[in-house]
Formats: structure tokens, C-alpha cells, sequence
């Protein structure tokens, strides 16, 4: 509850089903099925915000008029708290009673720090930038990316003399307001994220008069050139490389955040091979309004060859289809190829997700292990309860493949190369022809 003046704000709902005015049973808890079910509201805060959060035992025995009297005068809400599940016990509370008073007696002034992301609104859309060119108190050194969709320009902080990436949205845009609102999140995530695989925020505090978005500079190459130049990488380096976005995907999933467009462009290695994730434009941050990334088909946010099918067919996003995403990207690096190909972004339906054949990482690679494809097979299914339930199990069975895909045994060559196999079958069967006619000739 938010505590008023005269009233209490419920703000959220017990998960007890009451069968009557005696009887009821709890529908979800912790343990009660096999996912974890988290409900979430987004309000704004205000210093001198008091909120009473309360057991059924404690709450189902209190009423208005007691809570204010609690805290009517009490600079002390630990005593306060006491008070209450005691008025409670008085009133014949038997079941667990417990009760906590929070109160906001400071908020931060730090944008960065705050808790919903910037508004964009008196802010202008930048103009067109070049080289030598002074904006917001950065000097453009020179264009390093540039789309229909946004620019990317590196700089130098005339206040610090750090280099400092700059992304600014195309004026072309200027109408389509879920793009520019996603925009303006992407360095608000980056502040949240604290991970040696994730871009980081510049530091600049300074104000804004325009729309932008301003990002550590990482000097290397996207994951997109590394595999350009190691079309046939092994195993252990696919390895590294792949716990590495691992860990900076957790990092997200910690903070109830799906990134959704993991690319190979999406990722940067510097020069020490630290890989990071970078572009946080179609992030879905838990528990925001509308507008912070899409969870649903009808606005993919991400790259559609590396969407998981959940997207396409109605469904809603988790961790689960980032885990895809990776798959999809550890695959990729392996083979050079996508494991359905096109297939995924033709779906359409439900119903289509069993058409979906998935090739064998085999079929392309014969030297890598047959537990591989096990481990790749799962994290690739269809349907995301099928897979993985989590990343860090995904990379645990890279490292170390449990029993259940050691077993796995290569497939047979009329599998792993039916054309090889055919050809195998008719040279012997040829072979046998000639021998054949031989001897009937030498026995005529």
C-alpha cells in the first residue's frame, strides 16, 4: 500500500484465491510451478512517500484508522511496524504477521541514477555533424558508422579530452516518436548495466540540448569482420568468445532486461579480446511503459535472421530467446551458416513452428564433437521451454556437456552426407558389376 492522508493506495494484489468468506487457497507462489511469475508496476516517486507492505496475517486485521494512528507521530517506523502487528495479534491474528514501513526521504538528482528513463521532450534533434564541428561541448573527430536510421561519430570531451562515441538519430526520423523514445533509453540501460561485456555510459553529467546518446569508445573490430577473417574457427576460441557475450546477456537478465538483437555487428572485440555488447535501441526493460522494446511479433525489435520464433508467432519474450539468439550466433561462427536458414522469419503461426528443420552442425563441420549438436540442438529448439532455462546452463553444457550429450554418437554418413553416401554405395555396387562380369568371362 501507498499510505495518504486519509486513505490507503493498494497497489498490488495478493495471489490468494478466496473460495469463501472462510476458506482460500494461495494460486501462485515460489515452488508452486516450474517458471517464476513476477508482476510489475511502474509508478512515480516522491520524497515523504510512505508504502506499508504487509502478510495476509497482518494485513486482513488492520484497517485505515489504525495505520494512520501508527504513524501519526512516529519518527520511528521500525516502531511503528511493531505497533501495527501487535494491533493485529489484538485483533485475534494467528497466521504469520508481518509489516514493514518504507518511506522516501531522498531521490536522486542524477538523471542517470534515477529510476525511469530520460524524457526527450524541449530536447532538438541534432544537426547533420563533421569532422572539427563543436556539438554539446564534443568535437567530432570523424564518421565511423551511418544508417537511414541513426549516426555514429567518435569525439573528443573538450572537458576531459576522453574519446566519446556520439549516436545521433537521423533528422529523417524526426515523426516516429516509439523510435526516438527507445533512442533516448539506450544510454539510461548502459548507466544500469555494470559489466566488463556491456558498453558503458560516458561520463559526462552536462546538460542537453539535443538528442543524443554518448558511449565509451572501444577500439577493435565487430564480431561480424572476426568471423570474415576465421571462417573455420575452433572449438575453445568460438568458446570464449561465446561465454564472453554469455556473461554480458546475464548482466541484462539480472537487471529483468532483454537486449533482443544479438548480431554480429551488436558486438565489439578490443584489442585485448574482451568481447562487449553494444546498440541498446531494442532493449526491453521490465516494467517500463510501452515504448522501451518490443516482447511481441507485431514490433520486432532485433535483427529478424536472429529472432527467436516465439517473436513471429504471437508470442512474448524471456531470457529464453536471447539464449536463441546466441545459438543462433554460436552456430553461425562454427559453420558460417544460420541453423534453419530462412526459415524462422517466415513463420507465421504456431503451427509452423514444427516444419522447422534444424541441420546439423555436423552436416558442415564432420571434425567437431557429436555432443555439440545436442548442446546447440536444445538451446535452438522451437520452443523456448525446451530449451536451456537459462543462459548460464547454455554455457555450462558448452564447457562441460553433461551425460546426456556425451552419449550422443556422430550420426551415420547416409545422415551426415547422403550424397557421399550414394556415391559411396553405387562405386561398390559398380565395383561388383566388374567383378561380376569378369568372372563370367573367364569362365567362358
Amino acid at each position: 500500500y501507498r499510505v495518504h492522508a486519509t486513505v490507503l493506495e493498494q497497489l498490488t494484489e495478493d495471489h490468494r484465491v478466496h473460495l469463501s468468506s472462510v476458506e482460500s487457497f494461495l494460486g501462485r507462489a515460489l515452488g508452486m510451478g516450474p517458471n517464476v511469475e513476477i508482476d510489475y508496476r511502474s509508478l512515480p516517486a516522491e520524497v515523504g512517500d510512505l508504502y506499508l507492505l504487509a502478510t495476509d496475517g497482518a494485513y486482513t486485521h488492520l484497517d485505515v484508522a489504525g495505520v494512520h494512528a501508527a504513524i501519526a507521530h512516529a519518527d520511528d517506523l521500525d516502531a511503528a511496524a511493531r505497533a501495527l502487528v501487535a494491533s493485529a495479534q489484538a485483533r485475534g491474528a494467528t497466521d504469520d504477521l508481518t509489516v514493514q514501513l518504507l518511506r522516501i526521504d531522498a531521490l536522486p538528482e542524477d538523471r542517470a541514477l534515477a529510476l525511469l528513463p530520460p524524457q526527450r521532450e524541449g530536447l532538438a534533434l541534432p544537426p547533420p555533424l563533421s569532422p572539427r564541428m563543436q556539438f554539446e561541448g564534443y568535437t567530432i573527430v570523424r564518421e565511423l558508422h551511418a544508417s537511414s536510421r541513426s549516426h555514429v561519430h567518435l569525439t573528443v570531451d573538450d572537458a576531459t579530452g576522453q574519446q566519446v562515441v556520439i549516436k545521433t538519430p537521423s533528422v529523417d526520423l524526426a515523426a516516429e516518436k516509439d523510435y526516438l523514445d527507445r533512442f533516448v533509453l539506450e544510454e539510461w540501460v548502459a548507466r544500469r548495466i555494470h559489466s566488463p561485456h556491456v558498453l558503458r555510459a560516458a561520463s559526462s553529467e552536462r546538460p542537453r540540448q539535443h538528442v543524443y546518446v554518448a558511449m565509451e569508445f572501444v577500439e577493435g573490430q565487430t564480431l561480424g569482420q572476426w568471423m570474415t577473417d576465421h571462417p573455420q574457427p575452433g572449438l575453445d576460441a568460438v568458446r570464449s568468445l561465446v561465454a564472453q557475450i554469455g556473461k554480458g546477456l546475464q548482466a541484462f537478465h539480472a537487471r529483468e532486461m532483454l537486449h533482443q538483437d544479438i548480431r554480429p555487428e551488436n558486438l565489439l572485440i578490443d584489442r585485448s579480446g574482451t568481447v562487449k555488447l553494444i546498440d541498446f535501441g531494442s532493449v526491453h526493460v521490465a516494467g517500463l511503459a510501452e515504448g522501451t522494446g518490443a516482447t511481441r511479433a507485431d514490433a520486432i525489435a532485433g535483427t529478424l535472421q536472429y529472432t527467436a520464433p516465439e517473436y513471429f508467432v504471437g508470442g512474448e519474450g524471456d531470457a529464453r530467446s536471447d539464449l536463441f539468439s546466441l545459438a543462433v550466433l554460436t552456430y553461425q561462427m562454427l559453420t558460417g551458416q544460420l541453423p534453419y536458414g530462412l526459415q524462422v522469419v517466415r513463420l507465421r503461426s504456431p503451427a509452423q513452428l514444427k516444419q522447422l528443420r534444424y541441420v546439423p552442425v555436423r552436416h558442415l563441420r564432420p571434425e567437431l564433437p557429436a555432443w555439440l549438436d545436442g548442446v546447440l540442438h536444445k538451446a535452438l529448439q522451437p520452443q523456448p521451454v525446451k530449451r536451456q532455462e537459462a543462459v548460464s546452463e547454455f554455457l555450462q553444457d558448452l564447457q562441460s556437456p553433461g551425460a546426456q550429450f556425451q552419449r550422443l554418437r556422430a550420426p551415420p554418413l547416409v545422415e551426415r552426407n547422403p550424397v557421399m553416401f550414394w556415391q559411396a554405395v553405387s562405386c561398390v555396387l559398380g565395383l561388383a558389376v566388374l567383378v561380376l562380369l569378369g568372372m563370367r568371362a573367364y569362365g567362358n
